[in-house]
């Protein structure tokens, strides 16, 4: 057992947005999600919900339906990280709590069909599937973005003038007690639209009340790469792009990496070499024309090797 020097690394959003119903959830998540740029899914679960915003955001969604198992959410979260997306929004985590055939049924389920009808003793199989949920959600190479419904109470209050007036708001989330404690950050949605942090590891949104924007995205974006770069993380992510983008090609994939990087092994890798790789994957075509004199270059040196077997048959 060893200490050594705390440092900040980049790291990966886990944000929770909760809210009522009309509260601005969904519509905030496409807002931070455009603000920290890259590909955008969306496990959707609201009804199609997801689909309203697409002439104003670019993103691809995925619709689950119920019964809403801890398993669908989980094959979801993984086949968006192996696509390559680098922002996930679940919309809404609720779901897989309170929702048809989510975690509450099926404790409800394995009691009524236990022999003692003991509805405590039914969390025991109940409680590994909601830790399976976190897990996937906290080790995701993705940003994750979540959603949850909170209870929606009524509230009598007096406006300026005096006059009594009737308010819509909401209390805990849908969700597992203690579930926004596994977020970095979390903003409660007013009926107004209106944003507090009810828990902030940045410290940059502490007492303010304010609107989610693409700057938000931005701020959090600048905040989260601040630090230095987690190396082991970021070859699995990288590796995971450039298979894609070589179409499965694991050859293919391990010859372009090398040329951006001076056929640098990965163990050799340092923060310039982090800068000059995320520079080409944001330019695409940049990385195409790498990829295209790669090619080039090797056909070369095949020709070159052919023509130096034939002299050498020659003579």
């Amino acid at each position: 057992m060893a200490f050594r020097k705390a440092e900040k690394k980049k790291a990966k959003l886990r944000l929770a947005l909760t809210g009522a119903s009309g509260s601005g959830k969904t519509y905030g998540a496409l807002l931070i999600a455009q603000g920290l740029g890259g590909k955008i899914a969306m496990i959707d679960t609201e009804n199609g919900s997801g689909d309203l915003y697409a002439d104003k955001f670019d993103y691809d969604i995925c619709t689950l339906k119920a019964p809403y198992k801890v398993e669908k959410y989980l094959q979801a979260i993984h086949e968006a990280e192996d696509a390559g997306y680098d922002i996930i929004i679940i919309d809404s985590l609720s779901h897989a709590w309170a929702g048809e055939g989510g975690l509450l049924d099926l404790q409800e389920q394995v009691a009524e069909s236990s022999k003692s009808g003991n509805s405590y003793t039914a969390w025991r199989k109940i409680t590994p599937l909601h830790n399976k949920l976190i897990e996937a959600m906290l080790t995701s190479k993705c940003h994750i973005i979540a959603t949850m419904r909170t209870k929606t109470e009524y509230v009598q209050s007096k406006n300026d003038k005096g006059y009594t007036e009737i308010k819509k708001v909401g209390t805990a989330p849908i969700q597992r007690e203690g579930m926004d404690y596994e977020f970095s950050l979390v903003f409660d949605l007013s009926p107004q639209h209106t944003a507090t942090a009810s828990k902030d590891r940045t410290k940059i949104f502490d007492g303010q009340v304010f609107k989610l924007s693409v700057d938000t995205g931005r701020t959090l974006r600048g905040w989260l790469e601040s630090g230095i770069t987690d190396l082991a993380q970021f070859k699995a992510e990288i590796w995971t792009k450039f298979m894609n983008f070589c179409n499965g090609d694991k050859e293919e994939a391990e010859k372009t990496l090398r040329i951006l990087v001076n056929n640098k092994p990965s163990v050799e890798w340092n923060e310039d070499d982090v800068k000059t790789i995320n520079e080409f994957i944001k330019n695409e075509e940049e990385l195409l024309r790498k990829r295209e004199e790669l090619k080039a270059t090797e056909e070369n040196q095949d020709t070159n090797n052919s023509s130096e077997t034939t002299e050498a048959d020659k003579q």
